[in-house]
């Protein structure tokens, strides 16, 4: 990717939400990079209404977020738990982290199989095998209790180090989450979904703005090792589809809010270019080498310079307009990871038209 030529310094790692960082602030007071192609332009959020056009359409990701982490022990030593992605046979992939006694936690290696992990209300969690040949990080476990149930009384909301403390599940809950009836949901917000506040989408939607809602239960995506995603789970609905398919044939430009989100409706789409409604678990890595079927644009966060999801922007809008994109991201300072800034980055060959 963009190798050792850049990293992120530590002032732009953004440690608390935007609300929390000034008095009268909300969800939308962050900033908004656009990249079309090489070219750069620097925005509030919430100017993006200004910036779309009608027929546009956002593919939305509503998988609400699991207070995901609990504390357990593994012999007499302390370990939290990241319950990362529930598997077809009743197993969960979860992930053991060391308490660094500042309130967040390093990554450690799981296993052996074998060992037991005991967590609140007399449970038990049982290692089997890693997730991945090769790799100790995650591992198949099988639990004793009902691990919705658990996370609901038990868990919190999964803090990594660069954030000044733990907040409440419901700082990490973007606008368009919607509870699952088997209480499933994502380890990790879905975080491009959280600058939109309720009158920002109005405002989208009476300028012509369509939303196209699917879901992705995204895993635990480690700060250390920059692993490519595993298999996760995923919807895309009949209507959804049907509206990303009449915005393309109409010609409008399909946004996709979030690298979930276009896990997913790419897993649904053809090569024909049709999207068809899907559901199940998808194991596609968008990368330059595969390209995009449907997804025009791509609204998100901004990266770690190692983060497998660079793969992605590449795939969507070239190497040269990543490179430019973040280059001006780190010189204007703009702020990174899930309560940071954010990026949208469209092909050059959707030019922007401006609106009166």
């Amino acid at each position: 990717m963009l190798g050792a030529a850049w990293h992120v310094p530590e002032a732009l790692l953004a440690r608390v939400p935007a609300e929390q960082r000034g008095p009268g602030l909300g969800r939308d007071a962050v900033r908004l990079l656009v990249s079309r192609g090489t070219a750069v332009t620097h925005h509030t959020f919430a100017e993006l209404p200004a910036l779309l056009r009608a027929g546009d359409l956002l593919v939305v990701n509503t998988s609400p977020t699991l207070p995901a982490a609990v504390d357990g022990r593994l012999g007499h030593a302390r370990v939290v738990v990241h319950f990362s992605t529930r598997g077809e046979d009743g197993r969960w992939a979860v992930e053991l982290r060391d308490p660094d006694g500042k309130g967040t936690t390093r990554a450690c290696v799981g296993g052996p199989a074998g060992a037991v992990v005991r967590l609140p209300g007399d449970v038990r969690l049982v290692h089997e095998e890693p997730l991945a040949e090769g790799s100790g990080r995650l591992w198949w476990a099988r639990v004793s209790a009902d691990v919705p149930e658990l996370l609901r009384r038990y868990g919190r909301p999964i803090r990594y180090s660069y954030t000044d403390r733990d907040q409440p599940l419901s700082a990490h809950q973007t606008v368009f989450a919607l509870p699952s009836a088997d209480g499933a949901g994502s380890a990790e917000m879905p975080s491009a979904g959280r600058p939109f506040t309720a009158a920002l989408v109005a405002e989208l939607v009476s300028r012509g703005v369509q939303f196209a809602p699917i879901t992705l239960h995204t895993g635990v995506a480690s700060q250390e090792a920059h692993e490519p995603p595993y298999p996760e789970l995923f919807d895309v609905p009949l209507p959804s589809a049907r509206l990303i398919n009449a915005a393309k044939a109409g010609g409008g430009r399909v946004v996709a809010v979030g690298t979930t989100a276009v896990r997913a409706v790419e897993s649904a789409t053809g090569a024909d270019g049709v999207v068809r409604a899907a559901a199940g678990r998808t194991d596609l890595l968008v990368t330059p080498e595969r390209g995009v079927r449907v997804v025009d644009g791509l609204l998100t966060g901004l990266h770690e310079p190692e983060a497998s999801h660079l793969l992605m922007l590449e795939a969507v809008a070239g190497r040269a307009a990543v490179d430019r994109g973040y280059a001006e991201a780190v010189c204007r300072l703009y702020l990174w990871h899930e309560f940071g800034d954010v990026h949208l980055i469209l092909r050059e060959d959707t030019p922007h038209r401006e609106r009166c």
